[in-house]
């Protein structure tokens, strides 16, 4: 429906609209220099009726002059002053708000107008508001009682729809176009083509926070637990005892200084005393952060803390295992164990955070504005109110700011994290190439890199506490002499003085940035995903296209059946596709075409717990958990026994090897497994599958670290495990696959044939492919016998 064009060095670029359409829905309006010659952005009458607005209120002010002048005949200097920066103001605003239309500013408009143009418009909005003070005064234009008091009240009326309009017409930003829509000049800045962000383009730390607190109930009410949930009921009470308290603290401390000044009886101090230090004691220092309410209610969020720690470390833990395997290979152990700690403690702390102390906060600014207005006069409500609202928009902006050297500290804390576990991890390699001199120095370069980022973000953490310090001292300084002249003029008490700059005081409570956010998940269960209905275990692929990376197909246009209880043998030269086969068959990925069935039903649409259920993988590459070799074993079927354990043990040929360890099957395996022989270690996984009993076996060159002698005693165990189950195999040796019941041969991604070929019928080109890793290519290879079978 839109058109966007792009270019500051001469690039066009249309999305979606037909050229015949060019004339009559989209605007060409015509750029400065150095931006796109031309920017078409869409129609809006919500951004005319902004225009039409500001022009209003521009005009009224100098409607408001004339008739001013016209009936009295005296234009005094204030009124003349305040008319005049009033009109220049929505001058301003209003070319502003024309030029973020026509023009494409460098900076990224997709959050809506400019932070300056939307504080114009509150704090107009907010002026007109005061007004509420003076509502029925004698002396203000309320009664509407003279032609004078009726037109300043219309006057006003239209300054006050029309602001109020213009404010909240402008957080939605009628008139600026929007993502996906909009268009941003540099070309660096973001791929138009393929809408990818490049670089420092990052989401608003404030976007969605609504989104986000809602996201965090849950975790906040724990369902189903009558308990936890009576301890959040009694911890939100303390927290509206600790509201009551913030006030009257500050009022209690007025009267010991205004007793103390008029002279009171010792009895009426002492007990004024003894109240301010009672509440002081349940407050504690500043606004509550150790006194023995909030002692109290930290002592009772313990337990709802360590729920809500739990359910999220759990929710996180199962998260992490639902991506996809393409999502983990992308990953670095140290990057990713480093962001779920960091994770976990920034969700922690935004709980404790929302609960008590952004709310809160938000409320005591609500109790003391209208405290100030109520007990004192508009002008400490205005002052509070203007205060805290700085105070609020500074931080927004400064924070918004510094997110990216957070973001970039982060990142920079990963890379050093990922750089010392993979160095850890790999210690063996390390010491083979002398290396460990060079090891200490990338893990230095790293951490000097993460300490730059440091630098940068304390910097700009000082440079908004500086600010926010700077906004609540101005505000105090306002508020004070206001309340000294006050005093001195003998309408206010020497304590409504303390009150006031305690209660600013212990209003300062900063508010900080967060953020926290789940990752795309690629593979994911449908959402009407049914468990899979296991008959026989016929395996089909049908047409199938994949790739790890976009435009390089690793399998296209496979097809094949593996009949119940058939033996299939992949076969072909690295990198041909074999074990992403099996990859896809145990749902690592999703095909990209075509589909995988088992006994006709598409594995895409049941549930990966199910599918997994009824496969059985021994992998290229084991992997052992340091944990015991029984425990390992075990983690086939968690609810074996030791003497099944053992039993699949001997099916793999290792429990006589086993039992010459000291400690047997008790025997720590050690990071990774290492300190077992590779083939030690494929065995132990062998015994895992045997455990599993599943009724589809993926080997994956199950037998490629064992010797001749193991590997005989081995394939004749798995032999026996793969009888009458549906078993698909990949390797290059030929005692491997000599008993299987068909070969596909595998050539950069292809069938080589049509049709599976049987053993017995195995070609010498074949051969050489299946011999390649042990004696090099054979050219004159007898036929195969066939299988005994």
């Amino acid at each position: 429906d839109w058109v966007l064009l792009s270019g500051g060095s001469g690039v066009r670029v249309l999305l979606g609209v037909p050229c015949d359409a060019l004339a009559s829905r989209p605007r060409c309006v015509p750029s400065p220099s150095g931006l796109a010659p031309c920017v078409y952005v869409p129609r809006s009458r919500l951004y005319g009726l902004q225009m039409a607005l500001s022009a209003l209120l521009l005009l009224q002010f100098l409607g408001g002059l004339i008739w001013r002048a016209a009936r009295t005949g005296v234009l005094p200097g204030y009124v003349l002053l305040y008319s005049c920066l009033s009109m220049l103001g929505w001058a301003w605003a209003l070319a502003l708000l024309r030029m973020e239309r026509q023009r494409v500013l460098i900076r990224d408009r997709t959050r809506g107008h400019s932070t300056v143009l939307l504080l114009f418009w509150a704090l107009a909005f907010s002026a007109e508001n005061l007004a509420f003070v003076s509502w029925m005064s004698p002396l203000w234009w309320w009664g509407m009682e003279t032609t004078e008091q009726q037109v300043e009240f219309g006057l006003w009326l239209i300054r006050y729809i029309g602001t109020g309009t213009l404010f909240f017409m402008g957080l939605k930003a009628p008139g600026l176009p929007r993502r996906p829509y909009m268009l941003l000049i540099n070309e660096d800045e973001r791929d138009v083509e393929h809408g990818q962000v490049i670089s420092g383009q990052t989401s608003s730390t404030w976007q969605g926070f609504g989104k986000k607190v809602r996201l965090l109930l849950p975790f906040m009410w724990p369902q189903g637990k009558v308990l936890l949930q009576v301890l959040v009921l009694l911890c939100l009470a303390l927290l509206g005892v600790e509201r009551a308290i913030n006030v009257f603290v500050p009022i209690y401390y007025k009267n010991i200084v205004n007793e103390l000044s008029d002279g009171s009886s010792w009895n009426t101090l002492a007990s004024t005393v003894c109240i301010y230090v009672f509440l002081k004691f349940l407050q504690g220092g500043g606004a509550g952060s150790s006194g023995f309410v909030s002692n109290m209610r930290s002592f009772l969020w313990i337990r709802v803390q360590q729920y809500s720690s739990r359910v999220v470390q759990v929710r996180l833990f199962a998260h992490l295992h639902s991506l996809s395997l393409r999502w983990h290979l992308g990953r670095r152990t140290g990057e990713v164990l480093r962001s779920v700690d960091r994770g976990t403690s920034s969700i922690d702390s935004l709980l404790s955070y929302i609960v008590f102390s952004i709310f809160p906060t938000i409320a005591d600014i609500v109790i003391a504005i209208i405290y100030f207005v109520t007990y004192f006069n508009a002008w400490f409500g205005l002052i509070v109110f203007v205060c805290m609202f700085l105070y609020l928009t500074f931080t927004i902006i400064i924070t918004e700011w510094r997110t990216k050297y957070r973001r970039d500290m982060n990142t920079q804390d990963n890379a050093a994290k990922a750089k010392a576990v993979d160095s850890l991890l790999n210690f063996e390699t390390v010491k083979y190439y002398n290396a460990e001199n060079y090891e200490v120095e990338r893990f230095e370069d790293a951490i000097l890199k993460y300490q730059l980022s440091e630098w940068k973000t304390n910097a700009s953490l000082a440079l908004l506490n500086q600010t926010q310090s700077l906004i609540i001292g101005l505000g105090l300084l306002a508020g004070s002499l206001l309340c000294a002249y006050f005093v001195t003029e003998k309408k206010f008490q020497v304590g409504d003085y303390v009150l006031f700059a305690t209660y600013i005081i212990q209003l300062y409570t900063p508010l900080n940035w967060f953020g926290t956010y789940y990752r795309h998940i690629h593979v994911k269960d449908d959402v009407n995903a049914g468990n899979l209905l296991f008959k026989l275990g016929k395996v089909e692929f049908e047409n199938v296209h994949f790739s790890y990376i976009d435009g390089m197909e690793v399998l296209r246009d496979v097809s094949f059946t593996v009949m119940p209880g058939q033996t299939v043998a992949l076969v072909g030269q690295s990198g041909s596709g074999k074990s992403t086969i099996l990859r896809l068959l145990f749902r690592f990925y999703n095909v990209q075409g075509g589909c995988i069935r088992i006994d006709g039903q598409d594995i895409s649409k049941v549930k990966q717990a199910s599918l997994r259920a009824h496969i059985g993988v021994v992998p290229q590459d084991t992997v052992l958990f340091n944990d015991s070799i029984r425990n390992n074993i075990r983690y086939g079927r968690i609810s074996a026994s030791d003497n099944e354990v053992e039993e699949a043990a001997q099916s793999a040929d290792i429990h006589h090897k086993i039992l010459t360890f000291p400690e047997g099957y008790d025997t720590q395996v050690g990071e990774r497994g290492l300190k077992l022989s590779g083939g030690e270690k494929q065995r132990v996984a062998i015994a895992r599958t045997i455990l599993k009993a599943p009724r589809i076996i993926l080997l994956d060159e199950a037998t490629s670290a064992l010797d001749t002698q193991t590997e005989r005693n081995i394939q004749a165990s798995l032999a026996k495990v793969c009888a009458n189950r549906t078993t698909i195999v990949v390797a290059h040796r030929l005692s491997t696959i000599i008993s299987a019941d068909q070969i596909l041969v595998l050539n950069d991604g292809q069938i080589h044939h049509r049709a599976l070929i049987s053993a017995s019928g195995l070609t010498s080109g074949v051969v050489c492919v299946c011999t390649h890793q042990q004696t090099g290519c054979v050219h004159s290879v007898a036929p195969l016998p066939a299988p005994s079978h």
